[in-house]
């Protein structure tokens, strides 16, 4: 895919992996919507895109509002004529056992991470299938190919995502758009840092699970952006991001049932 002169809406862009999506997107020509609830980051994002000469806008948008979702299209296509690339990359983070998330953090997760990622898909169909050359870029996850305990949530609104691409991907055969779905391994974000836990969760067991997840993020989020507008380029079907994310996909094909024992033993190690 030539991204020189495209336009790209990109979610969840004022920091992390959209931020550093956004940025190499910007370096190959491709002008952007930045989308973060925080407006803010959003315009910060968009200043620095510029600096590269291409055009990019700012939008403040909460991804969980189908009213906002739903009147941005217009917006971005005011603005820029056309879409050619969406990046579903918008999420939040939910620790604790099944047992200790509450069911409306549970929701609050999944509307964001999931549902938001179909809402955002049907908003911008029609002016991708109106491109000669378009892309639905969906962030799932290292926890979309494997599902650790602690992470039910998270994992079934990843593992959500990558069938809902897979399958988008094979309705859309033979259109115009073709669908990536991203596998993000260990990338230093925020995400973690920032994730919701439950009040039930003893504070020991909270700050011991941050300090695990946070050796697991080695790689630098923008390291992580130009791997995957690199994937889009070639128009990939899926991406993995980091050799955390391949070992896991791996292992899980070869030990679909047992594999998390020995990744447990690992980790520990």
């Amino acid at each position: 895919m030539k991204l020189a002169q495209r336009v790209a809406v990109v979610t969840g862009a004022g920091g992390g992996i959209g931020r550093a999506i956004a940025l190499s997107l910007a370096q190959r020509g491709c002008h952007l919507a930045l989308a973060d609830i925080n407006g803010a980051t959003a315009e910060l994002a968009a200043a620095e895109a510029r600096t590269f000469g291409v055009r990019a806008t700012h939008h403040q948008l909460d991804v969980a509002c189908r009213y906002a979702v739903r009147t941005l299209p217009p917006v971005v296509r005011a603005a820029h004529g056309r879409v050619d690339l969406l990046v579903n990359n918008a999420g939040v983070a939910l620790g604790g056992t099944f047992e200790q998330v509450s069911e409306e953090d549970f929701d609050w997760l999944m509307e964001i991470n999931f549902h938001a990622v179909v809402r955002m898909t049907r908003a911008f169909l029609p002016l991708l299938k109106a491109s000669d050359d378009a892309c639905v870029v969906n962030l799932s996850s290292l926890y979309g190919l494997i599902a650790p305990p602690g992470q039910a949530a998270y994992a079934a609104s990843k593992f959500a995502v990558r069938g809902f691409s897979n399958a988008l991907r094979h309705e859309l055969a033979g259109t115009s758009v073709g669908v990536t779905v991203v596998h993000p391994g260990g990338v230093n974000t925020a995400i973690a840092r920032n994730a919701r836990v439950p009040a039930a969760a003893p504070e020991e067991e909270v700050e011991r699970g941050r300090k695990i997840m946070q050796k697991l993020l080695p790689m630098p989020a923008s390291e992580a952006g130009e791997i995957i507008v690199r994937g889009i380029e070639r128009r990939q079907a899926r991406i993995l991001v980091g050799s955390d994310a391949k070992i896991a996909s791996l292992l899980e094909r070869l030990a679909p049932v047992s594999y998390w024992n020995l990744l447990r033993k690992a980790i520990k190690a």
